[in-house]
């Protein structure tokens, strides 16, 4: 019996309604291939593991609040954030006191202050995203979030190479000038 598997969108569409048995499906499609990313890194089996963890139950948290244009690109992110915190954290030095052994990290004051910045930065950039047209928004999108070379997006999409070289810069020439405003803060 033929079974056709469903998009990562109408899974995402389900997860966000609650359904475990999506994001079960969501897990196994994803799990092998996030899990080989932090080992690549991280070189441990059991941080690599926790890492895609953390991936995953994040989501699943915020599965309300997320906007996701492409989850494999999303995924990608995400896995590479959680890698990078984690290696970060594995270099922070350690500063005695008169009690017990703390973790300290001069530049790090609010990690959650940080994190919201972050999301609101995230959510004005995909804000500002919506008004291009919508084959700039394709084109930028297969391009930073699905990580596809500019000649990969050219042969999926049928266009020409500097097709896309245009639309891309199109797309981050508009950003920059929109986002200029943060900038001077």
């Amino acid at each position: 019996m033929f079974q056709t598997q469903i998009s990562d969108h109408e899974l995402w569409s389900s997860i966000r309604k609650d359904d475990e048995a999506a994001f079960n499906e969501l897990f196994k499609r994803y799990w092998i291939p996030l899990y080989k990313t932090a080992y690549q890194y991280l070189k441990d089996k059991e941080s690599s593991e926790e890492v895609v963890h953390d991936v995953f139950l994040n989501i699943w948290g915020r599965r309300g609040d997320l906007y996701i244009l492409t989850f494999s690109g999303y995924m990608l992110t995400a896995i590479r954030y959680q890698i990078y915190n984690r290696m970060r954290a594995a270099k922070l030095p350690l500063v005695y006191t008169d009690d017990s052994m703390v973790l300290y990290h001069a530049s790090e004051n609010n990690l959650g202050e940080h994190k919201i910045e972050q999301q609101e930065l995230q959510q004005e950039i995909f804000g500002f995203l919506g008004n291009l047209p919508k084959r700039c928004q394709e084109i930028f999108c297969m391009s930073r979030m699905e990580q596809l070379s500019n000649q990969e997006i050219a042969l999926r999409l049928g266009i020409s190479k500097r097709t896309v070289e245009n639309q891309i810069t199109a797309a981050l020439k508009y950003l920059r000038d929109s986002l200029k405003h943060l900038a001077c803060v």
